[in-house]
């Protein structure tokens, strides 16, 4: 089954949640409002949910299978990663650019 991943926003950099995530499944249903958490065992995706009068919290959706779950799970990782390297090559390519500018840094001294 085809899953179209998108990674919407990223998380703080000192948050547990480390992106947002959403996803066209089969190219026939979409989920919002997913998030990418770092848990104990490493990163899980979090399915959509709401919090019930008694306090709890209950998924809107959710994988019914194992398999798919761990589908979902590693293609939202796998989303996330490329995600990361590419904000990486964006910031590496920003600074070879100011340092390439053409332009020598200037120092001022006084005595």
């Amino acid at each position: 089954m085809e899953i179209d991943v998108k990674i919407t926003r990223l998380g703080a950099p000192d948050s547990n949640v480390k992106a947002y995530v959403s996803a066209t499944i089969g190219n026939c249903f979409a989920v919002r409002g997913m998030k990418l958490v770092e848990g104990k065992n490493g990163l899980f995706l979090s399915m959509p949910n709401y919090q019930k009068r008694d306090g709890s919290y209950t998924d809107v959706c959710f994988p019914t299978t194992a398999e798919f779950r761990q589908q979902l799970n590693n293609a939202a990782v796998a989303a996330y990663q490329l995600c990361l390297e590419k904000q990486l090559g964006q910031a590496q390519n920003a600074t070879v650019e100011q340092s390439n500018d053409g332009s020598a840094p200037t120092m001022g001294m006084s005595m």
